[in-house]
């Protein structure tokens, strides 16, 4: 299941929900991405996302689609955010479930590695010094080619 949604989620209830939903899992892993307050030793105020509506529930359904076609798993999430945020607020909730472990804690990373490079969101970040568009970064491309 996709959400992009503007408002925050309650990473507690939504994990509830999600195990209720799969009694037969035996593992659940699950991540949470959240705004930092600094990039890179410089301060950070706000953070804005921004997307394009139905190209992003589809690129993040398609990036689902893989894992559950790489590994056995029972079910997915994936909420993300979009507008502004504050440093420490929730950007995104993975949850994966599967009987065994590995496929689970595995196909978390994969949607985490494939959504910061392969879905369609841009950030934008604001401080005292000055606001700019984050750039991608070689590290997270390099993350999601170790999957190909």
């Amino acid at each position: 299941m996709v959400r992009v949604q503007r408002e925050a989620f309650d990473a507690a209830a939504e994990l509830r929900a999600f195990t209720a939903a799969a009694p037969g899992a035996g593992a659940t892993a699950m991540f949470i991405g959240s705004v930092r307050g600094e990039n890179e030793g410089r301060p950070i105020s706000a953070m804005t996302l921004e997307h394009y509506p139905g190209m992003t529930e589809a690129a993040l359904a398609g990036i689902e689609a893989e894992a559950s076609r790489r590994w056995p798993i029972e079910r997915t999430l994936i909420i993300h955010r979009y507008g502004c945020l504050a440093p420490g607020e929730d950007i995104v909730l993975v949850i994966t479930s599967a009987v065994h472990r590995h496929a689970a804690f595995a196909a978390c990373e994969f949607l985490m590695d494939w959504l910061k490079t392969k879905a369609p969101f841009w950030k934008f970040e604001e401080s005292d010094a000055g606001s700019d568009w984050v750039e991608a970064k070689a590290s997270d491309d390099e993350a999601a080619a170790a999957w190909d």
